[in-house]
């Protein structure tokens, strides 16, 4: 909550900071970010599309807070020139609680950052995968020509024991991708869900602090030579203000906090897995899978070492490496 009790008093940093940076929205000029979107692999190209977009929807948030901060000033400047006591007490006091709803928007904007740094690992790991799925392909190709051009030749056999290990590979780093994007999906997306019901429920309180504010101004009509009575609702306008600030500190969500882990517990309970297996890592998964895949297509011990080298190659995210949303 903005501890003035007025916004007049930064009239001068306002009215730079206004003329600086309302001439706007946020110009998207062509940078080194556009040349990285058309290098993009297959896979990450449309995740890359929304985290991009999402930038620029940040950039329109964090505009109209600047903007409505600005207006609010406006407001309270407006008021004071009336001469009106009432119309000047209360645009001040609304400036200062329409100010602190900027304020929330701006808020809003930053969790959205956290948010979508969150995508950009599912995006990373994307990438990850797929010169894996490129080597399977080409490995694949390879065999086939062999086949229609020179269908004795004995690479054939050699290329088949290499796609064997090639789709030993892509099993491992799938494996990872689908424990990754479930994992940081439901983490981007609560810490997302969190931010829109922080900043709803925040903006909510300082709306209805307001509008106490307003009914405070009498708008009865008066006839010509008639005069209001003397305003006197500075100090209830004033204690207002506060009760609105105290409201803002003492606020905790009210959705509960536990969800995600009952309905991720509720889930491995109906696949009739034990606790125990949400602590398995990528590694171990790669490992069942990669072994039962070569015992069903023969590939011997003497592949063992060449399977370990290929598998090393791959980059294991542990699940436990995030943060997980608040």
């Amino acid at each position: 909550m903005n501890r003035a009790l007025s916004v007049r008093s930064r009239k001068g940093h306002e009215n730079g900071s206004s003329a600086g940076g309302s001439s706007g929205g946020p110009k998207h000029r062509f940078t080194m970010s556009s040349l990285r979107g058309m290098q993009q692999s297959d896979l990450s190209k449309r995740l890359y599309k929304l985290i991009k977009s999402e930038n620029h929807a940040i950039a329109s948030y964090e505009s109209a807070s600047k903007e409505r901060m600005s207006i609010a000033v406006q407001l309270s400047e407006w008021g004071q020139t009336t001469g009106d006591d009432a119309v000047s007490d209360i645009s001040d006091k609304l400036g200062v609680l329409l100010s602190e709803i900027a304020e929330q928007e701006d808020q809003f904007a930053s969790n959205l950052e956290e948010y979508r740094g969150i995508l950009k690992q599912i995006r990373n790991t994307e990438q990850s995968v797929q010169p894996s799925r490129d080597h399977k392909a080409k490995v694949s190709d390879e065999i086939q020509k062999l086949k229609y051009k020179e269908p004795e030749s004995t690479k054939i056999v050699t290329l088949e024991q290499e796609l064997v290990r090639a789709e030993a590979q892509a099993l491992v780093a799938e494996a990872q991708l689908t424990n990754v994007t479930r994992q940081k999906l439901k983490e981007a997306y609560a810490i997302h869900l969190a931010a829109i019901i922080e900043r709803s429920e925040k903006q909510a309180i300082l709306a209805r602090h307001a509008r106490q504010v307003i009914s405070l101004l009498d708008d009865t009509p008066i006839v010509p030579g008639d005069a209001h009575p003397e305003y006197k609702g500075e100090d209830a306008g004033r204690e207002i203000l506060n009760e609105a600030e105290q409201e803002l500190r003492s606020w905790t969500p009210r959705y509960e906090e536990d969800a995600l882990a009952k309905s991720q517990h509720a889930g491995l309970s109906t696949n009739g897995l034990g606790d125990g297996h949400s602590h398995m890592g990528e590694e171990s998964i790669g490992e069942v899978q990669t072994n039962d895949y070569e015992k069903e297509n023969g590939l011997g011990p003497a592949e063992d070492s060449t399977r370990g080298e290929m598998e090393g190659s791959v980059e294991h995210t542990p699940p436990g490496a995030y943060a997980s949303a608040a």
